[in-house]
């Protein structure tokens, strides 16, 4: 049996849980119930606001009426939601081609390790055509939000609740989660880093960046990656980025969009 050895980073910010405006009984109890899970205060909405005022708070999360949990930024609302997973594999089933797919080449008894997870964006897509998706997430706040999102989160589209079922997530720093698991335990390892030349207009993305880890990727962490991995290891980037110039690591594939100028870079390992 698999065993996968983790630890949760610790980070302290000026936060608090609040709800949305004219809360439920429901909202406020999980709200009050999340501020002593994570070990933060609960202000009423109204209290929140004149913090906020002051520039006493870093950000907040909410517990809305829906009882959907979200992170307020001054860059927007970030919260869980598999959209972009649907859109893709609307696109893949119309087209028969996707970029991920090509690269990683995926069966369904594969186990993916999602070794910077965000939002699970690519996560969710993945996991329909593998047997499992292990994720780790260094910010503890995007882990936060995303865990209870796939906890909670139920979708009119069967292959995405099934999709989110296989997937496992820790709040981990990539790096010292990689170091500590044992040889071939992955049969792919995927990495998608925090772009260098970021593309602003990703709106969906854009409250995400002030609670992100920008670690960059070194050669030992690629070389890491490698050990753990029975089939391949893809780096996802951006054309303009530097990031694969800066490796000393000889990729058999790489494969670029020239649609949005994504590229996929490729050790292939079987």
């Amino acid at each position: 049996m698999r065993k996968i050895t983790h630890q949760t980073p610790q980070k302290q910010d000026n936060v608090v849980v609040t709800t949305s405006h004219n809360a439920s009984k429901e909202a406020v109890e999980m709200a009050k119930n999340l501020s002593q899970e994570f070990k933060i205060p609960y202000y009423n909405r109204r209290h929140v606001s004149e913090r906020i005022k002051s520039g006493e708070l870093d950000f907040y999360y909410v517990v809305d009426n829906t009882l959907q949990l979200s992170i307020h930024t001054d860059k927007g609302r970030l919260f869980f939601h598999p959209g972009i997973s649907k859109i893709r594999m609307e696109n893949y089933k119309r087209e028969k081609k996707d970029f991920i797919l090509e690269a990683l080449r995926p069966t369904s008894e594969d186990v993916v390790y999602d070794a910077t997870f965000g939002l699970g964006m690519d996560a969710v897509f993945i996991a329909h055509f593998v047997k499992e998706v292990v994720g780790t997430e260094f910010s503890e706040h995007i882990y936060r939000v995303v865990s209870y999102g796939l906890k909670t989160y139920v979708s009119k589209e069967d292959w995405i609740n099934e999709a989110i079922k296989k997937i496992v997530l820790y709040n981990e720093d990539m790096k010292e989660f990689i170091r500590k698991q044992p040889d071939k335990i992955f049969d792919i390892v995927y990495c998608d880093p925090m772009f260098e030349n970021p593309v602003y207009e990703s709106s969906a993305l854009n409250p995400l960046r002030p609670l992100a880890s920008y670690d960059t990727i070194d050669t030992q962490t690629i070389q890491e990656m490698i050990r753990i991995a029975k089939k391949r290891v893809v780096l996802k980037t951006l054309d303009k980025d530097r990031i694969l110039e800066r490796l000393d690591i000889k990729f058999d594939r790489v494969i670029v969009s020239k649609k949005n100028g994504l590229v996929f870079a490729c050790i292939d390992l079987d």
